[in-house]
């Protein structure tokens, strides 16, 4: 987990099988984690992301996107530089 980022509660960050090596979720600087999000896996959620909360997330996500839904999609582009801070997460205003 990087600088200037917000998890909310009852996140998952967490690892998928049980087979050696980096298992984990990376998590880039400003980005924001939605309540309830489950995020799985050797995978990136890049600079500036947004997660919705409970999404499940096992996918790379882009920079600079808003993901929801179980399995995780792009909806949009956060409408902040920094989700982390301004900590709004109504993804509806997130809409492509």
């Amino acid at each position: 987990i990087e600088d200037n980022v917000s998890i909310l509660q009852s996140v998952t960050l967490g690892g998928t099988g049980n087979e050696s090596g980096d298992r984990h979720p990376k998590i880039r600087q400003g980005v924001l984690v939605g309540a309830g999000a489950k995020i799985l896996g050797n995978i990136e959620v890049g600079e500036g992301a947004k997660v919705g909360a409970g999404s499940v997330v096992l996918n790379h996500v882009p920079p600079h996107v808003t993901v929801v839904g179980v399995p995780a999609k792009v909806v949009g582009r956060p409408v902040c530089k920094n989700p982390c801070e301004s900590m709004r997460q109504n993804v509806l205003e997130d809409n492509v």
